[in-house]
């Protein structure tokens, strides 16, 4: 047999799987049951006669077959979307961007882009959503993003290391902060000494697979004592500004925190730096896609400054 003899309903779920990184995320996102994804996994893998997932106890990783099949099931997807807006008489793909972000990115960068871009390239549309930094790699590779703002940390390595490598941008590359109560005894001075950490409550978000979330701050040399749990980072401000503890935050969120909160760089210790980067598979960018890009670029820039300046 041969790829040519595989069903578009087998690369479609295979594509999924790719993404999702696991037959029963991908099971659920299609609506199907696991047996079902498994199913057509292995019609598809009869028909290009190889294997195309190593399964994994923690999930499935791509072979290299794998790899090559879902680039060419990428092309097809588009190409059947593409005739299907045509036949729709739908605007063609050049005006539309699917953009993936992380947490804290879509706190401040991502509205004041997105804002941006409306009032300079008002034919540019744009879907978005919120995925860990691996599931967006993930996304990219499936071709169900074209854009992603992920996060890394130092010694800041590839996103990935499957081919051909991602292009990437650096949008902003910064020391992380922390947020305590602006009645708290550190909010007085201009700095927060690393040692005056220790024995500190703290408000923390919950792991996402390998990625760790921001809350504690990560160079402690002692078990941390959190106090609360929370993913969004509105929550977690509120419950600094109540006084409920202490919380890292990066600069570009440090002008939009509430009243009751003070926001200041930490000394003492080793840096602690966090990368903002923009990733994507393939140049050149659409033309749709270069403007976010640059809207993208310079909301982050922005931010930064109005970040380090601090709150009125």
């Amino acid at each position: 047999m041969a790829i040519t003899d595989a069903s578009l309903v087998a690369l479609r779920v295979f594509r999924q799987v790719a993404e999702r990184g696991t037959f029963t995320a991908a099971a659920a996102a299609l609506g199907y049951t696991q047996s079902a994804v498994s199913r057509q996994i292995a019609a598809l893998e009869r028909a290009v006669g190889a294997d195309l997932l190593e399964r994994r106890h923690e999930g499935v990783r791509l072979t290299s077959a794998g790899q090559i099949v879902l680039r060419r099931a990428v092309a097809v997807a588009e190409q059947v979307d593409a005739a299907a807006r045509e036949l729709a008489g739908l605007p063609g793909a050049g005006g539309r961007v699917r953009l993936g972000w992380f947490t804290s990115a879509g706190a401040a960068l991502v509205p004041r882009a997105l804002s941006a871009l409306r009032r300079t390239h008002p034919g540019v549309t744009v879907t978005s959503r919120e995925a860990s930094t691996p599931a967006l790699i993930r996304a990219l590779r499936a071709g169900s993003l074209d854009l992603a703002v992920i996060a890394t940390e130092p010694p800041h390595r590839p996103p990935d290391t499957e081919a051909p490598p991602l292009r990437t941008r650096v949008l902003t590359d910064r020391s992380l902060m922390v947020a305590v109560p602006a009645t708290h005894p550190l909010a007085g001075g201009s700095f927060v000494d690393v040692r005056d950490l220790r024995g500190q409550e703290w408000i923390a978000g919950q792991s996402a697979g390998n990625e760790r979330l921001m809350g504690v701050w990560p160079g402690l040399d002692e078990r941390p004592v959190i106090a609360h749990v929370a993913r969004d980072w509105l929550a977690k401000l509120h419950l600094v500004a109540a006084g409920c503890g202490l919380t890292t935050i990066p600069p570009m969120l440090a002008g939009s925190v509430p009243d009751g909160v003070r926001v200041l760089p930490v000394r003492g210790g080793p840096e602690e730096g966090r990368r903002m980067t923009l990733a994507w598979v393939h140049d050149p960018l659409s033309p749709a896609a270069a403007r976010l890009a640059e809207a993208l670029q310079a909301a982050a820039t922005g931010a930064v400054a109005e970040g380090e300046r601090g709150p009125d």
